[in-house]
């Protein structure tokens, strides 16, 4: 519980003490929005870093060396908990924007912050303001800045990281209707921090990697009729692997 009580007050805390940052970051980005984007980005990748410290949380990363340096990207990852999302933004290398649920829009400074870091939020009832939010991703995209999606919709909550849901095809429009390619990320290890024991925050090894582009213009056709699918074919075998090694650890 102590873990869990150092988390939750820093998180209250930070978006407390951090409403003049935000004032101070709304007006540089009147003038310099790539400024804005950038400090920001590094604020919260440092506030993150802390959580993951308080929370015990061990990162090993793999395969960024995967992510194109000359374009923006569109990441696909399995989502398990809300520590995939800290685990995400503290790997990523270049500016970078969520997909979330648009109820995170009721907590005010939380979703300041979260538009600060280019987050979008999606409407997962209505087809017209989710397809709204595609565009806009595309747009981000195509500005170079990359956009994460768990085309899961939500956290899956089986037993194991194999158990995915199925992926909406619709997730990928933004790496299909861009041009920009889709890197596929496995993690495991995030549910054992806090959505396995909930309240109870508790140390985890988690491993996330970055896989190799896919290009959706580049598929076979019956591959990308389903690329969504696809991807979560080519997710479940780096998830594979990475069970089979959490396996020599015990």
């Amino acid at each position: 519980m102590v873990r869990f009580i150092l988390v939750a007050l820093s998180v209250i805390l930070f978006l407390i003490f951090s409403i003049p940052i935000l004032i101070a970051e709304w007006i540089i980005g009147k003038k310099n929005p790539d400024r804005k984007n950038r400090q920001s980005l590094a604020i919260v990748q440092t506030v993150f870093r802390l959580i993951l410290r308080l929370a015990g949380v061990k990162v090993t990363v793999r395969g960024q060396e995967n992510i194109p340096k000359d374009t923006s990207v569109l990441y696909v990852g399995n989502h398990r908990g809300y520590f995939d999302i800290l685990v995400g933004y503290t790997t990523v290398p270049g500016l970078t924007g969520f997909v979330a649920k648009k109820e995170m829009k009721r907590y005010p400074l939380l979703k300041n912050w979260m538009g600060n870091v280019n987050c979008l939020f999606l409407d997962r009832d209505d087809i017209k303001e989710g397809l709204k939010t595609i565009l806009e991703g595309i747009g981000k995209v195509k500005a170079g800045i990359s956009i994460w999606i768990f085309p899961e919709g939500t956290r899956s909550r089986g037993e194991s990281e194999l158990d995915m849901l199925e992926f909406k095809e619709g997730s990928l429009k933004i790496a299909e209707k861009s041009g920009h390619p889709v890197i596929p990320v496995a993690i495991t290890g995030t549910a054992e921090v806090f959505e396995a024991h909930i309240p109870f925050i508790r140390p985890s090894h988690v491993i996330i990697e970055y896989g190799e582009p896919i290009y959706i213009k580049q598929l076979e056709p019956s591959q990308r009729k389903f690329a969504g699918e696809y991807t979560r074919e080519v997710i479940r075998g780096m998830l594979e692997k990475q069970l089979e090694e959490r396996k020599t650890w015990r």
